[in-house]
């Protein structure tokens, strides 16, 4: 049995549908868990309630953290330890191997160009500092040889079928689609990296079976050379047949929001990711598993595609 601790989100479903290569018996585990595969187990689950988490745990040879809280560092705070405190402990108790998927967030802001696994650990916003504590959660409990794990770690994601938790489908696809200006936050001439779904969900199937894998830290494929914020803009807008209208919103303006909606406020910590290039590297994987990652006018394609084809259509009758 491979299990997904907070199956529902954009990460959990890619997982769901790459492990089928590996085995038929994947279980499901969120508040309210929905089959991706025919043959996927459901289970119901508060994973802030430790009896809860060893339920989900028990009889699981791989247990992947796919889990997405609310975006508010008060939030992280209160939730992420408590679930990987009581994860780590059950997992060391039934022997299961951990997968956790990360971000970038813990990484020194002024070693954001080309970051690999190696980068700095610094963070400089409240969210990241939790993220740095999860992660040194995990390695400590491999450090001392009670738990075995590996970090699978991403830049900012984007992928088809994503609702309301990837940046670029908030601020550029879904606006773009409706006629309205994309948004980019900070400025628009610095590169950033993005990370395609479909291909994190493959990689991190593949490296929950790979037994080497373990007691590292893994940079999920990404596609080099990424566009600068511009160059995103320009790219969607080309694939869905419409102007590149856009606006930049200064870390003033994030701020003067903020005031009244909450998740701009938690946005202001996090602006430095966009004023400076941010670049990831993820060539370990790739030279170790012969894996090329989607290029990003390939992943735009087939979000279009996917999620907007009709919208479009409709607009150009």
């Amino acid at each position: 049995m491979q299990t997904i601790l907070g199956s529902g989100g954009a990460i959990g479903t890619e997982l769901a549908k790459a492990l089928k290569k590996f085995t038929d018996e994947i279980r499901l585990v969120s508040r309210n868990p929905k089959k991706v595969n025919p043959t996927d187990e459901l289970m119901s689950a508060d994973l802030l309630n430790e009896a809860d988490v060893r339920k989900a745990v028990q009889g699981s040879s791989v247990v992947y953290v796919t889990v997405g809280f609310p975006y508010s560092a008060k939030v992280w705070k209160k939730s992420w330890l408590k679930l990987m405190s009581h994860v780590i402990k059950a997992c060391a108790e039934y022997g299961c191997k951990l997968v956790f998927f990360d971000n970038i967030y813990m990484y020194d802001p002024d070693h954001l160009n080309g970051m690999t696994e190696e980068t700095p650990v610094n963070p400089p916003s409240k969210k990241g500092k939790i993220r740095a504590e999860v992660a040194d959660m995990i390695m400590d409990a491999v450090r001392k040889g009670e738990l075995t794990a590996l970090i699978a770690r991403s830049a900012d994601f984007y992928g088809p079928g994503i609702k309301n938790t990837s940046v670029l489908t908030e601020t550029v696809f879904n606006p773009l689609s409706k006629g309205k200006k994309a948004m980019w936050l900070g400025s628009v001439n610095f590169k950033h990296s993005f990370t395609y779904t479909p291909d994190a969900g493959v990689a991190t199937a593949l490296l929950g079976n790979t037994e080497d894998a373990y007691n590292e830290v893994w940079h999920l494929p990404t596609a080099p050379d990424p566009f600068t914020g511009k160059e995103w803009i320009e790219a969607i807008a080309e694939e869905m047949g419409v102007k590149p209208k856009y606006q930049v919103v200064s870390k003033f303006l994030v701020r003067i929001v903020g005031l009244f909606v909450p998740v701009m406020r938690e946005t202001v910590e996090m602006m430095y990711q966009y004023d400076r290039d941010y670049v990831f590297d993820s060539s370990k994987f790739e030279k170790r598993f012969d894996f090329k990652p989607t290029p990003y006018i390939d992943g735009i394609r087939e979000i279009v595609k996917a999620d907007y084809n009709s919208i479009i259509t409709q607009k150009n009758r």
